[in-house]
């Protein structure tokens, strides 16, 4: 993965990954597609970790797919590319779960059982909307420009951005960026839902947020993220028990216990 995503291990459980395919902005490729899944696989199952965040070495988040993929597709080659990005299988196969594998590069930081922050610089267009999109928060710097970009391909966003739209944007603006391909500046961005709020050093902020969740009980955050992430597809009856199952778990547990006794001795929690 060292080619394509920098790690960076942060003493406080905090995950960096950095896209570093700089002199690309960051394109998708098939390299890139298989280290972006294989980074969220590892860190879905790592216990020590408390929080994650995504950033973009060089001029640009994500251009969104290699240019040298589209020179494919001009030479009759699509279905093949495709395969590829989608690890090999027809595009209809489901290989990750609910998703094909162009679908998990995206849906994967969904499965992370820590928050994910989203540093998002340049641009972010196309797949490397979608990418953004699966983290949980986005944070934008102030001349980024954002796309739903696949309709200039002549083609459909289909890196679970159907999904990962319509629990942030209204149904109206997800049509009109979907047939539109038009591109979005970063303060429009966070008034209809793409983007979470602005910064001008967006991986610093990333960073010092990730640092604060990682201080907060480990537990609480993960059920937290277990229920937002059900809360989209369950009515109200089946999340409103799941909010007590989970909060019955949760109770008494050490990591509970002291998180109340290091508020009432106004001290710092020291977590498990």
């Amino acid at each position: 993965m060292t080619d394509r995503i920098e790690w960076t291990r942060h003493t406080d459980g905090v995950v960096e990954l950095q896209l570093a395919r700089a002199d690309k902005m960051n394109a998708l490729d098939p390299a890139m597609f298989d280290a972006l899944i294989a980074s969220g696989e590892q860190l879905r199952d790592d216990r020590a970790v408390r929080a994650v965040v995504i950033a973009g070495r060089g001029k640009a988040f994500c251009a969104g797919l290699d240019m040298a993929s589209f020179q494919r597709m001009e030479q009759g080659a699509a279905s093949e590319l495709l395969g590829e990005a989608a690890g090999g299988a027809d595009l209809v196969a489901r290989t990750h779960g609910l998703a094909n594998a162009a679908q998990q590069v995206s849906m994967v930081w969904r499965e992370v059982p820590v928050p994910v922050i989203a540093a998002v610089h340049g641009v972010a267009f196309g797949g490397g909307l979608q990418v953004a999109l699966g983290a949980d928060i986005r944070i934008v710097a102030p001349d980024t420009k954002l796309s739903v970009m696949e309709i200039k391909w002549g083609l459909v966003p289909d890196m679970g951005g159907m999904v990962l739209m319509r629990e942030l944007v209204r149904a109206d603006l997800v049509r009109e960026l979907t047939y539109s391909g038009r591109i979005v500046e970063a303060e429009e961005a966070v008034r209809i839902g793409l983007a979470t709020r602005i910064s001008q050093d967006p991986l610093q902020e990333a960073l010092a947020l990730a640092a604060d969740i990682a201080g907060k009980s480990p537990d609480a955050v993960r059920a937290g993220k277990r229920l937002l992430n059900a809360s989209a597809s369950l009515d109200a009856a089946e999340l409103l028990l799941r909010e007590s199952v989970g909060q019955k778990a949760i109770i008494g547990s050490p990591n509970q216990v002291e998180a109340v006794q290091a508020n009432l001795h106004k001290r710092a929690p020291v977590f498990r």
